[in-house]
């Protein structure tokens, strides 16, 4: 038993350095990609012609070196492998490849591994893998721009209730139903507290779409603990970058990464456990 869910856990590690290395090109590519697309429609809507730019989608044009355009062939583009063959560096100018690059990969792998420990080489562990992926990318698209692109958290929004639906996961369609429900107003209501106190505003509405989309996938139950964790760890993590001035200018936060890292510790561990390790 113990052989056969080391050897799942590999494989889904395999398959998730696969998939980590397709998250580094949406993790890029796709703000980029709905910039081009508002620019366009706003362009449009004035009576103006689109401004020009290069043809960009996920697929193509094939990655470059950012310094000296090189295009990246197979072998230099190998999941992790060729990181560390190049030793973090373009073959042709030698330039310092992102550290971020084998390490999404590398978190991809781990998030697959776990799923396959925990639920076996199953359908179900493939579903939670791609919860996984989809909030792994979500994170990082948000930490450097601050959006939570609708053509990511609704789809899992609804993943989670048809999921649920099917029985492929553990929450009822009832509870994952009043979760979404919850999960988005919850977020919403504190918005327009905050904001007609202060004037100005505390979160985005991606926000309240990722935790609704949370709360479809794990039930009621689940957003208290996840709100909680998401909210000290934020915290923390705010006020260290405050002291070291590594806020970002405007000494905002984005606060999608910490809901998605709830989030992924509540598939890891169960609500119940995050309520212990902050301390409820």
């Amino acid at each position: 038993m113990l052989i056969s869910s080391g050897l799942d856990a590999a494989l889904f590690g395999i398959l998730g350095l696969l998939i980590g290395s397709f998250l580094n090109v949406v993790i890029h590519r796709l703000p980029i990609m709905l910039e081009a697309q508002w620019k366009a429609e706003c362009a449009e809507q004035n009576g103006l012609a689109a401004p020009a730019s290069e043809r960009l989608n996920l697929m193509q044009p094939g990655s470059r070196c950012p310094h000296c355009g090189h295009a990246i062939s197979w072998h230099e583009n190998i999941p992790l492998l060729s990181y560390l063959l190049l030793k973090g560096k373009c073959s042709v100018c030698k330039a310092p490849i992102g550290l971020r690059y084998p390490l999404v990969e590398l978190a991809s792998a781990v998030l697959f591994s776990c799923c396959a420990w925990k639920w076996g080489g199953t359908a179900t562990a493939l579903l939670w893998s791609a919860f996984s992926a989809t909030l792994l990318a979500l994170a990082l698209i948000d930490w450097d721009t601050t959006l939570l692109p609708d053509t990511m958290t609704l789809p899992l929004l609804w993943a989670g209730l048809i999921a649920a639906a099917l029985h492929w996961t553990r929450v009822p369609l009832e509870e994952a139903f009043w979760g979404a429900i919850a999960g988005y107003l919850s977020l919403w209501l504190i918005y327009w507290a905050f904001k007609l106190i202060t004037g100005k505003e505390g979160m985005g509405f991606g926000d309240f779409k990722l935790f609704a989309a949370l709360g479809a996938w794990f039930g009621v139950q689940a957003l208290v603990p996840i709100i909680l964790m998401s909210s000290v760890i934020g915290a923390v993590i705010g006020i260290a970058l405050k002291f070291s001035s590594g806020l970002r200018e405007g000494g905002y936060l984005p606060f999608g990464p910490f809901l998605a890292g709830a989030g992924l510790a509540v598939m890891a561990f169960g609500p119940g456990t995050l309520l212990h390790l902050i301390g409820l």
